[in-house]
């Protein structure tokens, strides 16, 4: 079955782009219609994600970027406006995962660099997209979570911190940029990327497939997502037909944080 056209004629910035969740969503928003600025640090894999999403038929601008820094957002914003038109949704989706450690040993550098990545940009993402939205009419901002937003963990506190700071924007945001401007956020499980076989290695050590099985246990569903599912949802909430909904934060796990 074809998908649907919902992103005909407008235009999405994604940040973290070059990988996992945010190739998949630039892929999915890509066979949906939508002129595309990819965003990710210099020497990703940022290139190859654009000519993925070019295959789609539209235009993808492979825009290397550091989302801690102003000066990168506003260039993102104004590349959107400049070649493409303006904007109609954000994805924010940029996140690192720090390292795994106790928190009275976690170290300050990491934790600082973990939450200048998953929050301040995040932060900078709705304040400098915010006004272009605007100037469009509306549209919507995308804020990637994780169920770590709603959960804890002893070694992992950096990254659940930042992940918590994320839902609040995201309920902040909803309230501050009017009735056009949707902002929502997706709280996802363990997904099948980099960052978790990152996090299984920290966690298991030399057998991080312990980890990985531990995990899948706590999951109803018996596995992780793939990152073409998180990219579905986000699609969704991006879109039109998600038109009255905002400030809501959906957890897509399997099963694995019931209410």
């Amino acid at each position: 079955m074809s998908e649907a056209r919902r992103f005909a004629g407008k235009i999405a910035l994604v940040t973290g782009a070059a990988g996992g969740i945010g190739r998949a969503t630039a892929e999915r928003l890509a066979r949906e219609g939508a002129a595309l600025v990819l965003a990710d640090l210099p020497g990703s894999a940022l290139e190859e994600a654009a000519s993925a999403a070019q295959r789609a038929g539209v235009r993808a601008l492979a825009c290397p970027a550091d989302v801690t820094r102003l000066e990168d957002f506003e260039g993102l914003v104004a590349r959107a406006e400049r070649e493409l038109g303006g904007l109609d949704l954000l994805v924010n989706n940029a996140g690192i995962e720090g390292v795994v450690a106790p928190l009275e040993s976690y170290p300050l550098d990491v934790f600082d660099r973990v939450l200048a990545v998953n929050v301040r940009g995040v932060f900078l993402g709705m304040r400098c997209a915010g006004p272009l939205l605007r100037r469009r009419g509306g549209g919507a901002i995308v804020n990637l979570a994780s169920v770590a937003g709603v959960t804890g963990d002893p070694n992992l506190s950096a990254y659940i911190a930042s992940k918590h700071a994320v839902i609040g924007l995201t309920r902040s945001g909803a309230l501050a940029f009017g009735p056009n401007v949707r902002v929502n956020a997706v709280a996802p499980s363990p997904v099948e990327t980099r960052m978790m076989r990152s996090l299984e290695s920290g966690m298991g050590g030399a057998q991080p497939e312990l980890v990985r099985k531990m995990v899948i246990e706590r999951i109803p569903a018996g596995r992780y997502a793939e990152p073409e599912e998180i990219a579905a949802l986000i699609a969704f909430l991006g879109s039109d037909e998600a038109r009255f909904i905002n400030g809501s934060v959906y957890t897509i796990d399997g099963g694995m944080t019931p209410v």
